[in-house]
């Protein structure tokens, strides 16, 4: 689709969502874009310097400022931005600035969907890196394949990549492999003989809930209580009570937000429960551990991102800490990793929207923060999870469990 028609299609949609902008919060971020130094500044659409025509080279981003995430949506910010900064800073993208557009979702899909309709109508934009929820990534979809424009994700769930969108790509490795990892772990290092799950009913939970609950009844192992929460819910004392009267040993935990996560490890331990906890990775990231504090030690859990896992990260993590000094996670790292293959792409490929799908098809073998990027047909990029232990809030690599060979 031209760039002319993505905007049209874009201004009628704007139209069709007014009222939902409207009801919106304004928070930060909203219309803004950002500049060097991680700050924002009045940010434009349908400018004639974007693209692949002008000066710049611009790329949106969908992130939660406001809202229940708000803490991970700085980090995603800052993430994305690291890595524009330094790109900029060695010359860009064949001798063009990448300019960052960020827009807040709000954390919600109405305030998702708003955002991505407000990327993808701007003319200039060549890319929009979507969000990390997957339930905000399955309210977008439809509109990413109206606008035909290459759209990178961080939501987990598997269907996100099997609709047969072919705009799609993840830089995260998908809830197969997380699930997977977290009850192979949990039966074979921790000897797990009954479990408890605790999930968020949104499509990430949801669905990590039934790819558990499926490799489990694989291993005869029964899970004895199953409980389900909404998003952003503050007292997990009702849940915790079933679970502790189940009789299970080991607490499988997938849940969305890390302050949800922080909030309930924080009633588990008031609670005096004394099981094992293995959870997906919200567990392991640095908002998780900071809210949880003392609560979070000892438990176990997958993650995508682990800070000295390979040269990529551990340059990363040292970057990350010097300009915002604070310790990186998954939100930053996987959006960083996501501009700097795009800036691989579009300088081979240039930036028709079709030339940058081809050219992400086409990664393979390239290192990353996350990991090693191999993209297949459906537009995943990665297929393993490292196993870790939080001890004194730090993160400990047990070992990584590779499924690209599986």
């Amino acid at each position: 689709m031209s760039k002319w028609r993505r905007w049209s299609a874009g201004v009628a949609a704007l139209v069709m969502l007014a009222g939902v902008t409207a009801c919106g919060s304004g928070g930060a971020g909203s219309g803004s874009a950002s500049n060097g130094g991680g700050n924002t500044a009045s940010g434009g659409g349908g400018g004639t310097s974007g693209g692949s025509s002008g000066g710049e080279i611009v790329i949106g981003m969908s992130a939660d400022l406001t809202g229940p995430a708000a803490l991970s949506g700085k980090h995603k910010e800052q993430g994305a931005q690291l890595a524009v900064d330094q790109i900029n800073a060695a010359g860009g993208i064949n001798g063009k600035k990448i300019k960052l557009i960020v827009e807040d979702n709000q954390g919600t899909n109405q305030g998702g969907v708003a955002a991505f309709q407000k990327l993808s109508s701007n003319p200039d934009v060549v890319a929009i890196i979507n969000s990390v929820r997957s339930t905000i990534v399955q309210a977008t979809l439809p509109y990413v394949a109206q606008q035909k424009i290459p759209t990178m994700i961080g939501g987990t769930n598997p269907k996100l990549t099997q609709v047969g969108n072919q705009w799609v790509f993840r830089f995260r490795p998908n809830d197969t492999y997380a699930s997977a990892a977290m009850e192979q772990f949990a039966v074979q290092d921790l000897h797990a003989k009954k479990v408890a799950i605790l999930y968020d009913t949104d499509a990430f939970g949801s669905g990590g809930n039934d790819l558990l609950k499926q490799a489990f009844a694989k291993d005869n192992i029964p899970v004895v209580a199953d409980e389900g929460y909404a998003t952003a819910t503050k007292d997990y004392t009702s849940y915790l009570e079933k679970i502790k009267s189940s009789g299970a040993d080991t607490l499988m935990t997938y849940m969305t937000n890390a302050e949800d996560e922080a909030q309930m490890l924080r009633q588990f331990r008031q609670l005096g429960l004394k099981m094992n906890i293995v959870g997906s990775p919200s567990i392991a990231t640095d908002v998780c551990i900071k809210l949880a504090g003392d609560a979070v030690n000892g438990t176990y859990g997958v993650s995508d991102f682990v800070t000295d896992a390979n040269d990529v990260a551990k340059q990363f993590t040292k970057d990350y800490e010097a300009k915002y000094n604070e310790a990186p996670d998954l939100f930053g790292g996987w959006v960083y990793d996501a501009i700097y293959i795009l800036k691989d792409v579009i300088a081979k490929n240039g930036t028709d929207p079709n030339a940058i799908r081809q050219g992400l098809l086409q990664v393979q073998n390239r290192p990353g923060v996350e990991g090693t990027y191999s993209f297949d047909q459906n537009g995943d990029g990665l297929h393993g999870y490292t196993v870790v232990k939080i001890d004194n809030q730090k993160v400990q690599t047990i070992k990584y469990v590779d499924f690209s060979k599986h």
